[in-house]
């Protein structure tokens, strides 16, 4: 499916009016709460994702959405084969610490692969869209401007590294022995410390060439940076290099992912 010039107008808008509230949350005080699996939630979640979901619901009447806070409440929609999957606020937890690492992300997944993404992190005023096969391209834009433009547009392209001497990115708040290990493995000193599905748009931008995650992820945390990164001409698989799909609506626990290798263009 394509996403025309006026549905992607409306989704930037929508970015841009969740990341407002999430910053206006955050500069007048918010209390965090802990949902069923660990996680934190706050206000700022919950309202970024009512905005996300009402222009989902105008521009794409007939598309399921499958968002981070609504299956925690038990809204499970049937995802079928195209879908959207939204974290309106991925990276709660550096949001909660004051950090900059947290994102706005929607992604369309079409026969269990993401086909568009948008990742927006308002804290640093940076975009990232991934529309299709090589368009891919990420901007400037501050939300607080009203009518606010894209500025330093850029076109996103995969860089092919040099394999003896690359650099990971890895999470800033999950990142586990597991991955301490591949890393030593795959004899990888250069190792830079990331949050939220922001980690996947570093290596379209050519500022890191691997991200191995084996902690546990979910469907909605993924789809838009991988989005972004497939459409730069960067891939993730699984651990062992086999696909790595949408839709696990029918597993023991719906949506969550494997470990996985997302990577520019190297071939570890």
């Amino acid at each position: 499916m394509h996403v025309n010039a006026q549905q992607l107008e409306a989704l930037i808008s929508s970015v841009l009016a969740a990341g407002r509230v999430i910053l206006e949350i955050r500069e007048n005080g918010f209390t965090a709460e802990v949902k069923s699996d660990g996680s934190p939630v706050t206000e700022a979640d919950r309202q970024a994702e009512q905005i996300l979901l009402q222009t989902l619901a105008e521009q794409f009447v007939d598309i399921p959405v499958i968002a981070e806070e609504q299956v925690a409440a038990g809204i499970l929609p049937e995802p079928g084969d195209l879908f959207f999957l939204v974290d309106a606020l991925d990276g709660t937890k550096e949001f909660v610490r004051g950090g900059c690492d947290f994102t706005v992300n929607i992604g369309l997944i079409e026969q269990g692969i993401p086909v568009f993404g948008i990742v927006y992190a308002p804290a640093d005023g940076r975009i990232f869209v991934g529309a299709g096969a090589n368009d891919a391209w990420q901007a400037r834009i501050n939300c607080r401007e009203k009518n606010g433009n894209l500025k330093d547009k850029k076109l996103l392209q995969v860089m092919v590294a040099d394999p003896q001497n690359l650099r990971a990115v890895a999470s800033k708040s999950h990142r586990d022995e597991q991955t301490n290990d591949w890393l030593r493995e795959h004899n990888i000193r250069d190792v830079v410390s990331a949050g939220s599905s922001i980690k996947f748009c570093l290596l379209a931008t050519a500022e890191a060439d691997i991200y191995p995650r084996f902690g546990p992820t979910c469907e909605w945390d993924t789809a838009a940076g991988h989005a972004v990164l497939q459409c730069a001409g960067g891939q993730v698989t699984r651990i062992d290099g086999s696909a790595f799909l949408y839709g696990k609506a029918e597993q023991e626990k719906p949506y969550l992912n494997p470990g996985f290798i997302a990577r520019a263009g190297v071939s570890v």
